[in-house]
């Protein structure tokens, strides 16, 4: 029997058993190895295999029960789960049974089960594709939609549920002319002047990527940066910087920006980012919280519970279970305490997060404008291309959700506020 395709498809069975069963992120697995013996082509095809499957995930298993009197061991259940997204996406469905036979019959505690396998997604290559495309978008987990409902409504949640299904196109910020990337990548030029490019390939490969003439960043995340408007030669904080994406933004502007991030790890990308791009910024390994100094500008991207960002990390709603929100709400106001003491008086402080949660946005800045009686919020400086008036909140923020410029492709989820010192 051929192995043709059995190696990426493993492995994205294996990354879904450790996201479903061991309450993994793709991020942790990939940075510990997961993916290290593939090819590179064939580490893409089991990413991208594991996430289109935990975004249908609601529906293969809706599809899956007709044909399942109790469910099998976590292992083949994934097996069956993606060979099912696979089958209803057109995949070829002899190239897909065989090979997801071929994987089950490699456990030696479960290659009693080949058999099931085979007939199950048999049947589904028969059913399957024409019942799929009339189930409703899959819903997210309980945990999260609860408070995200309470927060959006019911409209709002249907059509977010919509925008992760359909993923995430591919966003470039340019060091220079976006116009110029664009027409480069074949992108297209998006209202705020980030360019999008559907069908990217591997971003390594595209033009421009090994001259450094742009980096890949979602347009909502490349907004708290044009809010906070750097000037050249400003002393800027990026705090909570990596990867990088928003130091590179202030480094292009011409700004003198310092870079702070607690992860040696992670600063490392940064610092690989700026020589790539040819651009030039003070990298700090450090907790956010102990940084001292003082500066014209400040960027706080707090750590939060990335909830904006699920159409682009479907393992999120997954790997967490929102044990962790209390913990970093705590943080992220005493990050905004401890940023507030490094301004200048007459400064401005951005506070972003990629979170869908009013207690990770506007409630942080609801509250922290009442311990900070020199701390107003500067709605004008949201006044920037591209942004819409519709998109700012009651305190003066702006709110992005996944369901925005839908006919363009959507965006993360963001909360985004410019705060003047005043003095």
């Amino acid at each position: 029997m051929s192995d043709t395709g059995v190696p990426a498809r493993r492995s994205a069975v294996y990354l879904l058993d450790q996201i479903l069963g061991e309450r993994r992120l793709m991020s942790e697995l990939a940075s510990a190895g997961a993916l290290d013996r593939l090819a590179p082509e064939e580490r893409a095809r089991a990413q991208r295999l594991a996430m289109d499957t935990l975004r249908g995930l609601e529906r293969a298993d809706r599809l899956l029960q007709k044909h399942l009197s109790k469910y099998p061991p976590l292992t083949v259940r994934n097996a069956l789960r993606v060979g099912t997204v696979e089958l209803c996406q057109g995949a070829a469905a002899h190239g897909v049974v065989n090979a997801m036979v071929q994987l089950v019959s490699r456990h030696k505690r479960l290659r009693h089960l080949k058999g099931l396998t085979n007939a199950v997604l048999r049947k589904v290559a028969q059913e399957g594709p024409e019942a799929w495309a009339k189930l409703r978008a899959p819903r997210l987990p309980k945990w999260l939609r609860g408070p995200l409902l309470e927060a959006w409504g019911a409209d709002a949640m249907g059509a977010m549920e919509v925008a992760h299904f359909a993923g995430a196109p591919l966003d470039l910020t340019a060091k220079g002319d976006p116009a110029a990337v664009a027409q480069k990548t074949g992108g297209v030029l998006l209202p705020t002047g980030s360019v999008r490019v559907i069908e990217s390939g591997q971003v390594s490969s595209m033009p421009g990527f090994g001259t450094g003439e742009w980096w890949v960043q979602d347009a909502a995340a490349a907004l708290p940066v044009q809010v906070l408007a750097p000037q050249k030669g400003e002393r800027v904080l990026d705090l909570c910087a990596a990867p990088g994406g928003k130091t590179m933004q202030f480094a292009a502007a011409g700004a003198e920006v310092t870079a702070v991030d607690d992860s040696k790890v992670r600063m490392a990308r940064v610092s690989e980012n700026l020589a790539r791009t040819g651009l030039t910024a003070e990298l700090v390994v450090q907790d956010a919280r102990h940084h001292e100094g003082t500066y014209d500008a400040i960027l706080l991207d707090a750590p939060c519970s990335a909830t904006g960002t699920i159409r682009r990390h479907p393992d999120l709603p997954f790997a967490k279970d929102g044990s962790e929100f209390a913990a970093l709400i705590r943080l992220q106001s005493e990050l905004i305490d401890h940023a507030w003491s490094l301004l200048k008086p007459g400064g401005r402080m951005v506070f972003c997060t990629c979170s869908l949660l009013p207690d990770e946005g506007e409630v942080q800045v609801q509250e922290a404008l009442a311990r900070h009686g020199d701390m107003l919020v500067d709605v004008f400086a949201l006044e920037r291309p591209g942004v819409e008036v519709s998109w700012r909140s009651e305190e003066g923020g702006l709110r992005l959700r996944p369901d925005y410029w839908a006919d363009l492709g959507g965006m993360d989820g963001f909360y985004i506020a410019c705060l003047r010192k005043s003095g």
